[in-house]
């Protein structure tokens, strides 16, 4: 026995020292401590067995106190990645009778307290004072790691391996960290204090699940709200961001099972760090940007965890326009955008990375900077051609000049746009022939309002307007020419580009096709726009056939037999029916059981990508035709349709809030009862109204004080119709003398708002 305790004294000689911290916050070295004698080891390890006892803490500063647990052995901070197996204790050393105390992965203690019990020792506690119960369980259960899981782990030593279940008993974290802050300021010193030994305990290598609900755990904590507690927050996204990628997707999965309550609270807690980071209350609040810029870029990995587990849920669980950060509109994106294009997702960190985070008014601004630096290149460009060919050099040039005869606007716009592909990425500007309105800004509005209302009339033919979804879809009707589908799109890439909102009612697959891929492939057969195609997107083209569709893969009976149908599939072009198959030979494959799943699939897709294949790679390469920017990566389809379209919804009220004068103020009679007329107006005048006033009847990204809407005093006779400039967004009213007048006087002037005078 002498010679054994000998040879596993000499083993202890080669284990790590164990070193403490001096400050909690640093990873310092401390004096080496005592090691027992491997009889005192055992001694207190079969005492502590006996006794249920729980081992050593860690107390502030990192010491060790109380009698030694081997559990806690196992969690010393190694000096090399491999410690585990470097320097364990051999097993083939010791006696047999004390061989089973060492299992080769830690034992996670057994915890048996419940929501139940652990709420009644807080009352208690509450009521007497006396806090003792409370601090010992905060002090222990987030010591370490293993404490961690011993406390939240439903089954302590259950595996629990799977994206489906954490294996973390989620009431009892929600009711110990509800209760937390309104405990005494030493027990949540106490907690934090033990998060920072978890944290710097735990060394680099492969995590295990134990590990993974530990950081899904602490994560929860309400603490961090407190930018007192930020570094030891950020320390903890650190860790979590450096995690592999399989260990993500766990706690992706895991992250999706939260209550939308909660799960709300860590996104918010989230965005509040990366915004106080970056613009602090105070200069000194934080450590400097410089020395600590790890921070906001762990920070946003993290949340980009969150964003993706609100991706594949179903529904998401909060809008993903909640995922952004307003913050970010203050400070340099371009700046941040043009480090993105020089170093894409390197190792550099940018924002533009993590795209969910940018607000649709910065992708905006990005797309409308980068739409004017792609201007000025293209004027730069033909004046500099212009020179040094020794032409006299024409200002209209610098443009893109339509020029349209109302009677004849679509021919017209079609030439024109045809006739001029070189100068599309010029700054645009419309004269409608024998008309005398200056083009500044007004007039280009008109065009594309007038224009988008020709193209989608039924009578037309290019698009079929769907009356279940009151959205328009793609003609299936095959040609030998779809350059006016080309036009279409080049007619939205100039929207996006020239920042003009169309009244296009597109379903929003289409947006997602339009980015399929979002930049145009350089091979110039490649396929385009061939979005996967699901239920759910032909439930927001075709809704009946969708339920149809539906109910024929959920039914119960014999489907060969009930439902008669085949992999040919018949459609109606321009009056002729025409029978096309999904499959080779499908005209004699009966939809059965067994593969009516194959069938709905082939039958989406080709209702959505493969009948109108044509049309839309004609639209698609007309709208990259203008808007072929790197931007565009950045962009989900919502925001493509609200970039687009603009917003549909008209706040009337908000448009007064915004309002400017000039010649009267906001407490004239005239004013007010202007303003009292226009809120009761229904919807339809009230979009007239925005027409007459800004050339369109839509709202940009930035809301309704994006406008700049100026009522301004016009000092004619009070039977004057009111006038408006709706280059500047202005309308000019005269003074009139009673609410009755001016509401009739009004309304006639929007209701007859087309063409325009000398401006």
């Amino acid at each position: 026995m002498d010679s054994a305790l000998s040879g596993v004294e000499r083993e202890r000689e080669r284990l790590p020292p164990i070193y403490t911290s001096s400050t909690p916050a640093v990873l310092g070295r401390g004096p080496k401590q005592p090691f027992p004698s491997l009889g005192t080891f055992i001694s207190s390890l079969s005492q502590r067995r006996d006794a249920g006892g729980r081992g050593f803490a860690v107390g502030i500063g990192g010491t060790v106190t109380g009698s030694v647990g081997f559990r806690h052995i196992r969690e010393l901070p190694p000096i090399c990645s491999d410690v585990r197996q470097k320097q364990r204790l051999s097993i083939d050393t010791l006696p047999p009778e004390v061989k089973a105390p060492f299992p080769c992965d830690p034992v996670i203690p057994l915890r048996t307290k419940t929501s139940r019990e652990f709420q009644e020792d807080v009352d208690r506690a509450v009521q007497s004072g006396d806090w003792r119960e409370v601090r010992d369980f905060y002090l222990t259960t987030f010591d370490s790691f293993i404490e961690i899981n011993a406390a939240f782990k439903r089954e302590a030593n259950g595996l629990f391996n799977t994206i489906e279940d954490s294996g973390v008993n989620g009431k009892f974290v929600n009711t110990v960290y509800d209760s937390l802050l309104s405990t005494p300021q030493d027990i949540q010193k106490s907690v934090l204090k033990g998060i920072i030994n978890s944290l710097l305990r735990e060394w680099k290598g492969p995590r295990t699940k134990d590990d993974l609900r530990a950081y899904f755990v602490l994560i929860q904590n309400p603490q961090y709200s407190s930018t007192s507690t930020y570094v030891i927050f950020a320390h903890l996204l650190r860790q979590m961001a450096a995690l592999s990628e399989a260990d993500h997707h766990f706690l992706v999965h895991w992250f999706k099972r939260l209550s939308a309550r909660r799960f709300r609270q860590l996104v918010e807690r989230l965005l509040q760090f990366v915004s106080t980071r970056l613009l602090p209350a105070e200069p000194d609040e934080l450590p400097p940007l410089a020395k600590y810029s790890w921070w906001i870029p762990s920070a946003t990995k993290v949340l980009s965890l969150f964003n993706a587990a609100n991706s594949i849920s179903s529904p998401p669980i909060m809008p993903f326009t909640d995922f952004y950060n307003i913050t970010l509109e203050h400070v340099d994106f371009m700046e941040d955008y043009r480090t993105w294009q020089n170093h894409g997702n390197s190792n550099r960190f940018s924002f533009c990375q993590f795209p969910f985070i940018l607000s649709t008014v910065v992708k905006k601004a990005i797309i409308q900077k980068d739409s004017e630096q792609q201007m000025i290149s293209q004027a730069r460009l033909s004046l500099v051609s212009k020179v040094s060919r020794r032409q006299r050099v024409d200002m209209h040039l610098l443009f893109l000049n339509i020029k349209v005869r109302r009677a004849q606007l679509l021919s017209d716009s079609l030439d024109e746009l045809m006739r001029k592909r070189c100068d599309l990425k010029k700054k645009l500007r419309v004269t409608f022939v024998g008309e005398a309105g200056l083009d500044m800004g007004g007039l280009t509005k008109e065009w594309f309002l007038l224009l988008v209302r020709q193209i989608f009339h039924t009578d037309y033919g290019m698009f079929s307007f769907m009356k279940d979804s009151r959205c328009h879809w793609f003609s299936s009707w095959k040609c030998d020419n779809y350059s006016e589908f080309q036009m279409v799109g080049t007619l939205m890439g100039l929207a996006v580009y020239n920042s003009i909102a169309l009244d296009i009612h597109f379903p929003l697959y289409c947006y997602r096709k339009l980015l399929t891929p979002p930049t145009v492939p350089s091979d110039p057969n490649a396929y385009v726009g061939m979005a996967t195609a699901t239920l759910d997107d032909l439930q927001q083209v075709m809704p009946d056939l969708a339920h149809g569709l539906a109910e024929l893969l959920s039914y119960e009976g014999n489907v060969e037999e009930d439902f008669y149908l085949t992999f040919q599939v018949f459609q109606e072009e321009m009056g002729v029916v025409k029978s096309y198959n999904l499959k080779p030979g499908g005209d004699k494959i009966p939809v059965t059981k067994q593969n009516r799943k194959e069938y709905v699939q082939l039958y989406i897709d080709f209702l959505l990508n493969k009948s109108i294949y044509k049309q839309f790679a004609a639209f698609y390469h007309g709208f990259h035709s203008v808007c072929a920017s790197d931007a565009l990566m950045l962009l989900r389809p919502e925001e493509v349709e609200m970039l687009v379209c603009g917003s549909p919804e008209l706040d009337m009220t908000a448009l007064q809030k915004a309002a400017q004068y000039e010649g009267y103020s906001k407490m004239d009679a005239t004013v007010r009862c202007f303003w009292d007329v226009v809120l009761n107006f229904p919807l339809e005048l009230q979009k007239k109204l925005l027409h007459f006033a800004t050339g369109s009847d839509r709202v940009p990204v930035g809301g309704m004080a994006d406008l700049n809407f100026k009522i301004s005093k016009i000092d004619v006779p009070a039977d004057w119709l009111p006038i408006s400039h709706t280059c500047f967004n202005q309308i000019c009213l005269p003074p009139y003398r009673t609410r009755k007048e001016l509401k009739h006087k009004l309304t006639i002037a929007i209701s007859n708002a087309e063409g325009f005078g000398l401006e």
